[in-house]
């Protein structure tokens, strides 16, 4: 089994869990690249001229949307060193180190919501915590009937990871110092 892993950390969860923010810091304490797909998607979305949740919801009718995404992760994924956030990761590299980040999703709105004011997110925006709950749930509804279309895939079955974190009562630096000390003994 220790030949079949790779020195790559998946790390998926709801969105709002704290995905991009801990990703950047288990790849500054590992020393590792790191790629997001939900980041991609934005930037896709907004060279399209649509949102993210737009392009969620053309993505149920168009595969080659969520293709474009998919192609990004393997590519990637075929290196080293590297920390990747993405919702599907963990199926295209199934050698990673597989997280899954739980939060409960009003507070997950609550912190996006935050974040959209403070420093604003490509293709993203709100006018409420409420509003981006809402479009939240819409968002996790939308993938799922996705994943599962595409992929016969449920990317929140946690039973799929090697590691579970709620994020709600841990900082980012708490939580990346829980998960590269659980990846270092999955390496090991």
């Amino acid at each position: 089994m220790r030949g079949m892993k790779k020195s790559i950390i998946t790390l998926t969860g709801l969105p709002g869990s704290g995905k991009s923010s801990t990703a950047n810091a288990v790849a500054q304490m590992l020393g590792y690249r790191r790629f997001s797909s939900g980041d991609f998607a934005r930037q896709v979305a907004a060279d399209h001229g649509i949102t993210i949740e737009e392009w969620n919801k053309k993505a149920e009718t168009m595969p080659e949307l969520d293709s474009e995404v998919d192609e990004a992760v393997r590519t990637t994924g075929e290196g080293s060193d590297l920390v990747i956030d993405s919702r599907t990761a963990f199926h295209w590299i199934p050698e990673a180190f597989k997280v899954f980040l739980t939060l409960d999703p009003r507070t997950a709105a609550e912190r996006t919501f935050r974040q959209i004011q403070q420093e604003g997110r490509a293709s993203q925006n709100a006018a409420s915590v409420e509003d981006v709950h809402q479009k939240t749930l819409a968002r996790i509804e939308s993938e799922q009937v996705r994943y599962k279309k595409l992929y016969d895939l449920d990317y929140m079955d946690e039973s799929q990871y090697d590691f579970v974190i709620d994020t709600a009562n841990n900082s980012i630096d708490e939580t990346a110092e829980k998960i590269v000390t659980a990846y270092k003994k999955w390496l090991a």
